[in-house]
């Protein structure tokens, strides 16, 4: 893994590499950076396979000795504390059902129209005809301030999760990036063990866990009243919420803008035919999704992998956006086709893991490209694609999003010709 895919040319287009692999096999054996082997996944059917194989352990007890020594795991724990996508079931069972009765289809229905009010304000504070970063300027607050109002956590605090996020999901081997990943847990669980502790003085206890304002008291409820989690699985719900509840979001807004800003086509028919969005974002899901690959699982007995063997005590890494390129599944993989039948990527996951969070990843999508498109058709890039800069975690990565995002916001007459270099 390290030989194959670490380096600033992987960043930028981990396409071609992902091609070779996935023409060579479903499965292969492959050097972390932390010192022991892995079985990276690249093809469609065995990917979506593993994503729902129980074989396959998401709980840190399981995780190979090698990853404790580089501090991504700890006791029962990974960097996100005990939550819902570090357990298997019927632990994980459970966690999921708490969560499902806060983060509801009605709840997240309902946010439709402050998602829209967030998004207005943020696409009206942008200069026309200007250079602006996307990602600082509406790529992260809007995602960011969704989840944190959803939560009922100060919105004024969003610099410091972005702080506390980017070092939580670092996968980094370097002792200082593991510091940074250690202090971040703790600064993160001290600030929520306050708001928990302040939410339970002044909620309204009598009201359900689904009548709850806010996803804190919410859970609180869970915890208190009906005992379905204890405080520590409390705390660790709410930072994956936070954490993932943004970080996705934001990468699915740069990528996607990007894809479309080097599909002028594309862009077009979105632009003269708003309606084609929704298509469009799970397209852009398939095309060069946030996730680039699935949150670690670890075999717990032999599993067979398209004729290979992987090991009991096995790391097992599925290529999210490698598998969601696949020729067998997809007709022309490599390109941007808003008319794309059964489009069943995997960006999501798949199976028990396939992300709760879904449906408002969904909705914040459509109308922030819908917003963004309608408000500035004239976007264009401010530089070279190939001068772009992506974030970098490691060779263990995770999530695929870019640095920044420098554009000009036109208004009119489209002009796809970059200005200068970044």
């Amino acid at each position: 893994m390290q030989a194959e895919h670490e380096g600033g040319n992987h960043m930028a287009d981990p396409y071609p590499k992902y091609a070779r692999l996935r023409e060579r096999g479903a499965v292969h054996r492959v050097r972390t950076p932390f010192g022991g082997d892995a079985y990276l996944i690249t093809r469609y059917a065995e990917a979506r396979a593993a994503l729902n194989d129980p074989r396959l352990s998401k709980h840190p007890k399981n995780a190979p000795a090698f990853l404790r020594e580089a501090g991504l795991v700890t006791g029962d724990a990974g960097p996100l504390g005990v939550n819902m996508l570090s357990c298997d079931p019927p632990d994980h069972t459970r966690l999921r059902r708490v969560i499902g009765k806060a983060f509801t289809a009605r709840r997240v229905l309902a946010l439709r129209p402050r998602i829209q009010e967030i998004t207005d304000d943020l696409l009206a504070a942008l200069p026309a005809g200007e250079e602006v970063d996307l990602i600082e300027g509406f790529a992260f607050p809007l995602p960011i301030t969704v989840i944190s109002e959803m939560l009922g956590v100060p919105v004024s605090d969003r610099d410091r999760f972005r702080t506390w996020s980017r070092d939580l999901i670092s996968t980094a081997s370097a002792p200082e990036v593991r510091q940074r990943r250690e202090a971040a847990a703790t600064a993160l669980t001290g600030y929520l063990s306050g708001l928990v502790a302040e939410r339970r003085e002044r909620m309204d206890r009598e009201l359900a866990s689904e009548a709850q304002p806010d996803l804190i008291s919410a859970l609180i409820v869970a915890a208190d009243r009906h005992g379905e989690l204890d405080e520590t699985e409390l705390l660790g719900e709410l930072m994956l919420l936070l954490v993932a509840g943004h970080e996705t979001t934001v990468n699915l807004i740069g990528n996607g803008t990007l894809a479309l800003l080097r599909a002028p086509d594309v862009l077009g028919a979105l632009v003269a035919d708003p309606g084609l969005v929704p298509a469009a974002v799970e397209e852009l899901l398939r095309y060069d999704g946030p996730v680039e690959r699935a949150t670690l699982r670890t075999a717990v007995e032999d599993v067979d992998v398209d004729g290979v063997t992987v090991p009991s005590g096995s790391l097992v890494v599925v290529a999210l956006n490698c598998a969601d390129r696949d020729p067998a599944r997809f007709d022309r993989p490599d390109e941007l086709d808003l008319a794309r039948p059964d489009n069943q990527h995997l960006a999501f996951g798949h199976g028990p893991h396939f992300c709760l969070g879904a449906p408002l990843a969904r909705l914040e999508g459509t109308i922030a490209f819908t917003s963004l498109l309608g408000r500035f058709p004239g976007i264009r890039l401010a530089c070279p694609p190939e001068r772009l800069q992506w974030r970098s975690q490691s060779a263990m990565m995770i999530l695929r999003g870019l640095e920044t995002l420098p554009v000009i916001l036109g208004t009119v007459n489209i002009d796809f010709r970059p200005r200068r270099a970044c």
